[in-house]
C-alpha cells in the first residue's frame, strides 16, 4: 500500500514540462510568421471585411491648382434673330437643355411681314402655275410658240424658289407669320450659363439673350510645375474629387517665371461639381511601377510607426509592412509588400490592430 502511495507523491510533485515545452513551438511559429488567428465567427464579430489587391496601372504624381472652363468651341450664345419684344420665356440661367429645346417666344414686326409675304408668294405660285400649265397646253396642241410655254414655266419655277426661300427663313428662325412670333431654340445640347431676358423686354439681332455650355465637355486648366514639365505628357489621367477621370490633351512648353510652372489642359466629362468657372484641383497620374498594387485607403494603417495592412492567411491575417504611394478618389498605390489577387483587410483594421498590440 505504501509504494503505490510514494509514486502517486512522486508524480504528483514532479514538474509536467512536456506539454509545455509542446505548446510552446506552435505559439512561437504563429508570432514568427506574425498571423494573427482568428476564426470565421470571430472575424465576423470584429467587422473585418476583404477586397483584393488589384494591379495597380497608374500611380499619382502630382496635384496642381486648376480652374474649370468650357471648351472654346463648346458655348454657343443664342441670337435673336429679328427684334421685337419677349412674350414668354421657358428657361433660366442654370437649367439643362436639350437641342431644339424653346428657350423663349419674341413678338415681331419682321416676321408678320415675313408670313405675310409667304402667304402672297404662294398665291403668285399657284397663278404661275396654272397659267405655265395652260400654256404649256397650248403649245403642245401648236396653237402658241414654245417660247412663250417655257417662258410660263421659268415663271412658275422662279415664284415656287421664292416660296421655298421664305418658308426656309421661317422655319429657320422658328417663326409663325400668322402670330408675327418666332421662338429662341437651344442649338445644342448643354446647361444655360447666361440668360439675359425677361418677357416684356425687347431684344434685336445684336444681343445674345441666352449663352448655352455644350452638355458632358468641359475643360480644366492647371499649372504645372517646372520640375514635371518632362515627365507628364498627352494623354496622362487627371483625377477630380469626388470621382471623375479625364485626359490631358496640351502641356505648355514655356515657363512662367513668375509661377515656375507652365500651363496644362485636360479635357472631362460633367460630373457632380463640374461648375465653369470653379476653381479646384486635379491629380495626374502616370505610369505605375512594375509590382504595384491598388488597394482601398482604408486597408493601410500605422503599426509602429510603419505602415502595414492585414493580409488574410491560413488560420488568421497575416500583418504586412508595406510601402505606400500616393492616394487618389480612396485608393491608394502601394509599391511594396502585398501581391496582385491578395484579399487584403479593408474594415475591422482597428481590431486587428489592438489584437496585434496585446500579443
Amino acid at each position: 500500500m505504501a509504494v503505490p502511495l510514494a509514486l502517486a507523491a512522486f508524480w504528483w510533485l514532479a514538474p509536467h514540462s512536456e506539454p509545455t515545452a509542446a505548446k510552446a513551438p506552435a505559439d512561437k511559429a504563429q508570432t514568427a510568421a506574425g498571423v494573427l488567428v482568428v476564426d470565421a465567427k470571430r472575424a465576423a464579430q470584429m467587422g473585418i471585411r476583404l477586397t483584393a489587391a488589384t494591379v495597380a496601372e497608374e500611380a499619382p504624381l502630382v496635384t496642381i491648382p486648376a480652374v474649370i472652363q468650357p471648351p472654346a468651341n463648346a458655348r454657343v450664345a443664342v441670337a435673336a434673330t429679328f427684334p421685337g419684344v419677349v412674350t414668354r420665356t421657358y428657361v433660366v440661367e442654370g437649367d439643362s437643355v436639350r437641342q431644339g429645346q424653346a428657350l423663349a417666344t419674341v413678338a415681331s414686326r419682321e416676321v408678320l411681314t415675313l408670313g405675310s409675304d409667304l402667304t402672297r408668294a404662294h398665291a403668285r405660285a399657284g397663278v404661275a402655275q396654272s397659267n405655265a400649265a395652260r400654256l404649256s397646253q397650248l403649245s403642245r396642241e401648236g396653237i402658241i410658240a414654245p417660247a412663250r410655254a417655257d417662258e410660263a414655266r421659268a415663271i412658275a419655277a422662279e415664284s415656287n424658289a421664292d416660296v421655298s426661300e421664305k418658308a426656309r427663313i421661317l422655319r429657320m428662325v422658328g417663326g409663325h407669320g400668322g402670330s408675327g412670333s418666332y421662338t429662341l431654340t437651344a442649338p445644342i445640347a448643354g446647361r444655360v450659363t447666361s440668360a439675359a431676358i425677361q418677357t416684356g423686354n425687347p431684344v434685336d439681332g445684336t444681343t445674345a439673350p441666352y449663352v448655352i455650355d455644350a452638355a458632358n465637355r468641359y475643360e480644366v486648366i492647371g499649372q504645372l510645375p517646372e520640375r514635371l514639365v518632362g515627365q507628364v505628357r498627352l494623354g496622362m489621367t487627371v483625377h477630380l474629387p469626388p470621382d471623375i477621370s479625364g485626359r490631358i490633351i496640351a502641356v505648355g512648353s514655356t515657363i512662367d517665371p513668375a509661377t515656375r510652372s507652365a500651363s496644362l489642359k485636360a479635357e472631362i466629362p460633367a460630373g457632380p461639381g463640374v461648375v465653369a468657372g470653379r476653381a479646384t484641383s486635379i491629380v495626374i497620374s502616370g505610369p505605375a511601377p512594375a509590382g504595384a498594387v491598388s488597394v482601398p485607403e482604408t486597408a493601410v494603417t500605422m503599426i509602429d510607426g510603419r505602415s502595414a495592412v492585414f493580409v488574410a492567411a491560413q488560420g488568421g491575417y497575416a500583418v504586412r509592412p508595406v510601402t505606400s504611394g500616393t492616394a487618389s478618389n480612396g485608393r491608394i498605390v502601394l509599391l511594396s509588400g502585398v501581391k496582385p489577387g491578395e484579399q487584403v483587410v479593408t474594415s475591422g483594421t482597428s481590431a486587428l490592430k489592438a489584437l496585434a498590440a496585446a500579443r
